[in-house]
């Protein structure tokens, strides 16, 4: 039999999401008389735009007849829809994008995981601390060198070479944003180290900061250097029905000699088979009849929520670094307890279910993640329920 990757035995046990799943589950058996709320994982609670929906039956009616019939798609999705991410995404904030240099696909996460592949092993990636724990996890399965980036707000270029930056604006789990003008040092390091910088851009409509970049590439020669992923999943409410985008520029040249975008091209034709047909059109309808209002209400409404336990921890002189540009809450933990201690006194004396900030690294350790992507009247009731004694 064949020996297994080594790497995979230096990954934690479970992976931080699973858990918590486990957890929950395990409360809800052991207590089928109390209401839980559940403020941690980042899933939508709202359904899909009417105009999604409209997307979807119109799919199902051209899958339905000969003529408007379509078997496998692209293996980076379809030109109808690269067409509006283009017009209405990068054309209107004046950035020039090729069909060619867009990846549709199911997630980020699978984008950003499979990058990898393209690289060979034991690179020195840059991350963020805290940071969104697949990035950990796909670079030690991967063999890679992690440097953790605990203050990227003062910006230091790091000691060693890097080879590949991660950054995530708005920041999850902290829900922080970026300025142009630190965006651009980023940009700037980059250009002159040699380094690639993976941009998750997956928040990026719940930016409510009109001096925020939505897109790396609103910094000058950003497209020499860095990848951006875009994700359907929060913006669109798409969590079920999966959607997202990579741009991958032609301008990323490695080695003196070969694009990126030709090798993450022969990676997608090898290992996947093209997003679905009916995700793809249920975007492409809330794009072509120009709906984006549904969206943001949508957007509003998890803002909304955010705003609430924002205000409230603040009365309550809880430290969080929140604003509100994205669906996350970031506090520090009551009494100086650990996350995960946090984790269970909130679940015991509350019903609350967040996640611990351990869980996005050692930076995350006496802090707590929870989400707006509730509903309001839980919301509401997570709010009362804390006042109490919190």
């Amino acid at each position: 039999m064949a020996n297994i990757n080594n790497n995979y035995l230096n990954l934690k046990e479970s992976y931080l999401f699973a858990k918590i799943s486990e957890e929950k589950q395990k409360y809800i058996q052991n207590n089928k008389n109390k209401k839980l709320i559940d403020l941690s994982i980042g899933d939508v609670t709202l359904p899909l735009p009417p105009s999604a929906i409209e997307g979807i039956k119109k799919a199902c009616q051209n899958l339905s007849k000969k003529d408007t019939f379509t078997g496998y798609p692209p293996s980076s999705g379809h030109n109808f829809l690269k067409d509006e991410i283009i017009k209405n995404d990068y054309l209107s904030r004046n950035i020039s994008i090729d069909n060619s240099e867009i990846f549709i696909g199911d997630s980020s996460k699978s984008d950003i995981c499979n990058m990898l592949d393209l690289f060979e092993s034991n690179i020195t990636v840059a991350l963020q601390d805290p940071v969104y724990p697949v990035y950990v996890d796909s670079n030690i399965i991967k063999g890679n060198n992690i440097v953790y980036m605990t203050d990227i707000y003062n910006f230091l270029p790091p000691k060693k070479h890097i080879d590949i930056i991660y950054l995530c604006f708005p920041n999850n789990p902290t829900g922080k944003v970026i300025s142009k003008e630190l965006l651009k040092k980023y940009v700037d390091y980059a250009l002159e180290n040699n380094t690639l910088i993976f941009f998750d851009s997956a928040y990026e409509a719940f930016i409510q900061d009109k001096n925020t970049v939505h897109s790396i590439y609103e910094i000058e020669n950003a497209k020499k250097v860095a990848i951006e992923f875009r994700s359907f999943s929060k913006t669109a409410g798409f969590t079920s029905i999966r959607l997202a985008y990579t741009i991958v520029p032609k301008d990323i040249v490695i080695n003196n000699k070969v694009t990126l975008n030709s090798l993450f091209k022969r990676l997608k034709d090898t290992k996947y088979n093209g997003p679905s047909y009916l995700s793809e059109f249920a975007m492409y309808n809330v794009y072509k009849t120009n709906n984006f209002n549904e969206l943001q209400e949508n957007i509003n409404y998890y803002l909304r929520n955010t705003k609430l336990l924002v205000n409230f921890f603040k009365s309550k002189n809880i430290t969080t670094s929140s604003t509100v540009n994205s669906p996350y809450v970031w506090i520090k933990c009551k009494d100086n307890m650990n996350s995960w201690n946090f984790f269970y006194y909130m679940l015991d004396k509350f019903m609350i279910l967040g996640t611990p900030g351990s869980g996005f690294g050692k930076s995350g350790e006496g802090h707590f993640r929870l989400t707006g992507f509730g509903t309001y009247e839980d919301t509401k009731e997570a709010i009362e329920r804390m006042s109490k004694e919190l």
